[in-house]
């Protein structure tokens, strides 16, 4: 007879680490929101009255919000995957590993420096 744990839907509550886990998980919900908008601003570049229509959609309110949402969430999900990649993959140099706040240092600096040409070559306008 195999073992059938008994899990109840709110298992999750049960612990810090379970919550921040499922937190983290669920900032793929507002992500994906972001990504149908950004495809439907590509597919209405076939006509100039889509994209009008498709530019008035993200100029709404709560379309706003959702994607300010989906930049918070990017932002938790790179700071709890930065602060767990040093202990999922270990880089070492000869018989040193590098030390974990090195690493988090240097992936946060990588994001900045994204962020920082993004807006260099696209920042004009906003």
């Amino acid at each position: 007879m195999a073992y059938k744990p008994n899990l109840q839907r709110t298992w999750w509550l049960q612990h810090r680490f379970f919550r921040a886990y499922m937190l983290r998980e669920a900032t793929v919900l507002p992500l994906v929101f972001l990504l149908c908008s950004l495809l439907a601003g590509v597919y209405s570049l076939t006509s100039a009255d889509a994209f009008i229509a498709w530019q008035g959609f993200m100029a709404k309110p709560w379309v706003i919000v959702i994607h300010t949402l989906a930049l918070l969430a990017s932002f938790y999900h790179a700071l709890t995957f930065f602060q767990l990649f040093p202990r999922v993959m270990p880089i070492r140099l000869g018989d040193k590993s590098v030390p974990a706040v090195v690493m988090i240092a240097a992936q946060w600096s990588g994001t900045l420096t994204v962020i920082a040409l993004f807006l260099w070559l696209f920042g004009g306008g906003l």
